[in-house]
């Protein structure tokens, strides 16, 4: 704290604005953090006095409301607990969801346009702003793929154990016979990054294709070759961005894309080395969900890895998801109290 604080105060260091933002930022994020700590420390010290007090005087009513305040406090220490677990690298970046519908066909495809929805509302609530990147309609109904720029601060954080397979059970609007379907689609999220992170990417490294932009329902966004497709060869990472009807534009998305796909795969390797667990894109299909969506013949949402449920569903598909994303930080804090 010391260093950043010397570090504010030298003139020179707004001789680069982005870097002088950006260690403003990080000096204001400690300093909110520091006087949260004393918040609740305060607040701890004079309710163990108020208590010692109120025992004293045998004052049962005093001591049921200071231990009612002290369990709020409790919960405000919880929530302090899980930003905690935002101070990554990259978890206050802004982050790129892709969805891809998998097994199941059109049904898959219309889960897909869900679960898009799900997230958009989501950050709706939340207030960060949302980009269409690329969209691939489905062949009836639905979305193929879609991919996401979600901008607020922490959005990668909040967002990153969710990717991987989602899986809907529902009587399907698609089926005549009103029979019952499981669907699966996948999400995949990774960060935006900035250039305080060096990922060198040349052009010999990479294939560069042009395409034709289209928009849901096959319709054209334009009549020229806007769309760019950037594939990474060494890793087969492909990127693609067709929101702009300019092509240099375009391709200024894909590449920064692509740096932040190559920085998240290289996070993942380093990952698999540590825990010896498989970190990247599994197969959409049965037995590799991280969550189920259960419509019929009951109602339920069960997250696989934390086991924490919902019985209102469309609560959940209308982005009220925060549950899940606080329970998969919370199971860090136990897995890394186990451990120690």
């Amino acid at each position: 704290m010391d260093e950043l604080n010397a570090m504010s105060e030298d003139p020179s260091l707004w001789d680069n604005p982005e870097k002088a933002q950006a260690t403003m930022r990080e000096r204001q994020t400690l300093d909110d953090a520091f006087a949260r700590v004393k918040k609740f420390e305060d607040a701890i010290n004079d309710g163990a006095e108020m208590i010692e007090l109120a025992e004293m005087e045998d004052d049962q009513e005093m001591i049921g409301e200071i231990e009612a305040n002290l369990a709020s406090i409790k919960i405000e220490a919880d929530k302090a607990q899980l930003d905690t677990l935002l101070s990554g690298e990259v978890d206050s970046n802004n982050t790129y969801l892709e969805i891809h519908a998998g097994a199941g066909g059109t049904e898959s495809c219309d889960w897909a346009s869900m679960l898009f929805r799900m997230y958009v509302r989501w950050s709706e609530k939340r207030g960060y702003k949302v980009e269409t990147i690329e969209y691939q309609a489905g062949d009836e109904a639905g979305i193929k793929s879609v991919t996401i720029h979600i901008q607020g601060h922490n959005a990668h954080g909040w967002l990153k154990t969710e990717s991987g397979v989602h899986r809907l059970v529902r009587i399907s609007p698609f089926d005549s016979n009103a029979k019952r379907h499981t669907s699966f689609t996948s999400v995949w999220v990774y960060p935006e990054i900035d250039d305080s992170i060096d990922i060198d990417v040349s052009d010999k490294d990479v294939r560069i294709d042009t395409y034709r932009a289209s928009g849901a329902g096959g319709q054209h966004v334009n009549k020229t070759d806007s769309a760019v497709r950037i594939t990474h060869l060494e890793t087969n990472i492909v990127v693609q961005c067709q929101n702009d009807r300019s092509q240099h534009k375009n391709r200024a998305t894909a590449w920064n894309m692509l740096r932040a796909r190559l920085y998240e795969h290289e996070m993942k390797i380093r990952q698999a080395e540590a825990d010896q667990t498989e970190a990247s894109k599994t197969e959409i299909g049965w037995g590799h969900q991280i969550r189920s969506y259960v419509l019929q013949p009951y109602q339920m949402v069960k997250d696989q890895r934390t086991q924490a449920e919902s019985s209102n569903p469309s609560a959940v598909l209308d982005g009220d998801i925060d549950l899940f994303l606080e329970a998969s930080l919370a199971s860090k804090i136990t897995s890394e109290e186990a451990g120690a």
